[in-house]
């Protein structure tokens, strides 16, 4: 009897040691994650603003930044896509935001907002475009990005600033390859659990006042085990950076992403899109027309006519990493780490230069 007196005692004693533990470190977890974020509780929308506390907003008043929130009109449009609009939104002087609207009551939409928010609640990545906070409501959702003001790299391609600005030399477009892959790296590589993006594109790679490549836009984004190799979704993307497995296999891995990453490396090569004008006419598309290229050795008559001098034989061995990536083989293909390195190794001291 006494023995099993003290074994109900032992018992009851450990149980109570265990569930006062737990309760111990929730409430430091709390405590912790309550100290990171300040909330504010917007009672005349029934939303709930949290706003990530660090350098960038400590001094900012969360209420003002609701109100100016709320009053973003279509004179605030910077971009738009599939997933949502985005505003400029600006504080003051010194403080300015990007910020991306959501509507509610589509599946799809609610999904993408949830899934940015499991990506990009923790990440800091001098190479990965830096969330801010979020709002909540019943009718919408925001998200409040770091603002980037040399925008994407599509439109500084593609887009009507090219007209304005001088094109993008080869240094810089250098710069964006080696930034970019090094965001998708740490994104596959040094995440727990991994991250898929999904979407890797030329309009999902924004420049910031240094012209450093960050990886943005996660609405498509799946998250991975480390014990995992694929994650099994419907099809989404962008037409003209998907690989051909995906649309056979329904499976996403981060061979996809090393994929996608090579159409952008062509996008900086050649300055055409994916979907070029040219391509369809000619019942082509860029990465076929590419490979021909290659094959014959000739990448010379492929380079964007935007790059006035460049290092011929850097510029050949970007076009060789991008054959890489775009293996049909997805087995294949290198990891992103791996792209990193190469990409990394190509840098000379004395290339010669084509004007």
């Amino acid at each position: 009897m006494a023995g099993s007196t003290a074994l109900a005692l032992y018992i009851a004693v450990s149980c109570l040691a265990f569930v006062t533990s737990k309760i111990i470190v929730s409430c430091l977890l709390y405590r912790r994650w309550t100290r990171k974020r300040s909330i504010i509780q917007d009672t005349m929308t029934g939303g709930k603003f949290v706003l990530f506390r660090s350098s960038t907003t400590h001094s900012l008043n969360s209420k003002v930044f609701v109100k100016k929130t709320m009053k973003l009109s279509n004179k605030d449009i910077i971009g738009s896509g599939g997933q949502g609009t985005v505003y400029r939104l600006t504080i003051n002087d010194t403080a300015a935001f990007a910020v991306k609207r959501l509507s509610k009551g589509n599946s799809d939409v609610d999904r993408g907002f949830e899934r940015e928010l499991d990506a990009m609640g923790d990440i800091k990545h001098r190479n990965i475009v830096t969330l801010h906070g979020y709002y909540v409501s019943p009718h919408f959702n925001f998200l409040v990005y770091e603002l980037m003001p040399n925008g994407s790299l599509d439109s500084l391609l593609h887009g009507n600033s090219r007209k304005v600005l001088k094109p993008l030399d080869w240094a810089t477009r250098y710069k964006v390859a080696i930034g970019a892959a090094r965001g998708i790296s740490y994104l596959h590589h040094d995440c727990i659990p991994h991250i898929i993006h999904r979407d890797i594109k030329s309009s999902n790679i924004l420049l910031d006042h240094n012209m450093e490549a960050r990886v943005s836009d996660f609405g498509l984004a799946a998250l991975l085990e480390p014990s995992r190799t694929h994650v099994t979704t419907i099809v989404a993307g962008s037409f003209g950076y998907l690989a051909p497995e995906y649309f056979d296999t329904g499976r996403a891995t981060t061979k996809g992403d090393v994929y996608s990453f090579g159409v952008v490396l062509l996008e900086l090569l050649t300055g055409k899109r994916p979907t070029d004008e040219s391509f369809i006419e000619g019942g082509t598309k860029l990465v076929t027309w590419v490979k021909g290229i290659i094959e014959v050795n000739e990448e010379q008559h492929a380079i964007d006519k935007a790059l006035t001098c460049y290092p011929i034989e850097e510029v050949k061995r970007v076009f060789h990493v991008a054959e890489k990536c775009l293996e049909p083989d997805p087995s294949e293909r290198p990891t992103m780490a791996e792209v990193l390195k190469m990409l990394e190794q190509i840098k000379t001291s004395n290339t010669p230069t084509v004007p």
